[in-house]
């Protein structure tokens, strides 16, 4: 959901109607409530994710005359939306043939640059207030493609404490995959140079990117090293022990269009180097697309 926000949110100034679609089955589906209503006021662009949702978006077009401009952000199992994005590490050949299908790189999100940079300087006083040099460590959870066992949390501990060796101040937050076993290794690395969110307070996701001069992110996620590509800062990924399988081929896909194709990031091997790279907003972009394609059709 968040990802059809993010580009919603650059479409129009106003907040954009979100319907969460959640699968019901059996007899509560007869008493679950219907997800929009013929009474409706017709949208313009209806842009949803994932396979679950396809079925009721393409009925939400036949409902609305086909009128509604539909947005599908990854390769859909049904065909009949107006407008496809798929990302590199998902594209495949024979899509360069469907003059509805357009690459993205990774995934959109939510974060805007102009919401990030009015917070760095609260952000960076709050969290560095010598001004020393600050990196952000972004950590997941078992995804299919790799595990967070033994090794996996190591690694992310002697990377941070690599960092404050030289001088770094590490900011550190988990997600909601993480487990129980690596918040508490990683809780215990707090000190007056690191900082562990503690899970207690609210989620400081945001400030710790605006704060960042550098990011190290756990390889098992595709949205948060795309998020912190936003800043224009350096972006390193933190290796985790694998799980051999189409999905961590998806992964690694990702991860070698980022490093080698395109040099946007870089894989840590204990020292963080400034580099250059043309910040990528998908989410924006997107919304231009959808813009030209949907001013093409009028």
């Amino acid at each position: 959901m968040s990802q059809c926000v993010g580009v919603a949110r650059n479409l129009s100034r106003k907040e954009p109607v979100v319907k969460p679609f959640v699968p019901v089955h059996g007899l509560r589906k007869a008493f679950a409530p219907a997800l929009y209503s013929r009474k409706e006021s017709r949208p313009d662009i209806i842009i949803s994710c994932g396979y679950r949702p396809e079925k009721l978006v393409l009925k939400m077009k036949r409902t609305f005359s086909s009128e509604p401009f539909t947005v599908h952000l990854q390769r859909p199992e049904i065909e009949g939306y107006d407008l496809v994005f798929v990302s590199n590490h998902d594209w495949t050949r024979e899509l360069e043939a469907r003059p509805n299908y357009e690459k993205m790189i990774g995934v959109p999100h939510r974060l805007r640059l102009d919401e990030v940079s009015k917070r760095r300087r609260a952000a960076r006083s709050r969290f560095s207030p010598d001004d020393r040099q600050l990196a952000s460590v972004f950590v997941g959870g078992d995804n299919g493609a790799y595990i967070y066992d033994k090794k996996s949390v190591d690694n992310i501990k002697n990377a941070i404490d690599s960092l404050t060796s030289k001088d770094w101040r590490v900011l550190v937050s988990t997600s909601r995959r993480s487990d129980r076993r690596t918040f508490d290794a990683l809780m215990a690395l707090s000190s007056p140079w690191v900082t562990v969110w503690d899970r207690r307070e609210p989620n400081p996701y945001l400030d710790y990117v605006a704060a960042a001069d550098a990011f190290l992110i756990a390889k098992d996620s595709i949205t948060m090293p795309c998020e912190a590509l936003l800043t224009g800062r350096p972006v390193y990924s933190l290796e985790l022990t694998e799980v051999p399988g189409e999905r961590l081929i998806k992964f690694d896909r990702f991860h070698r269009d980022l490093q080698e194709t395109r040099k946007l990031t870089r894989r840590f091997d204990g020292g963080l180097e400034s580099y250059s790279y043309q910040p990528i907003n998908e989410a924006l972009r997107i919304a231009e697309v959808i813009r030209s394609r949907v001013a093409k059709q009028s």
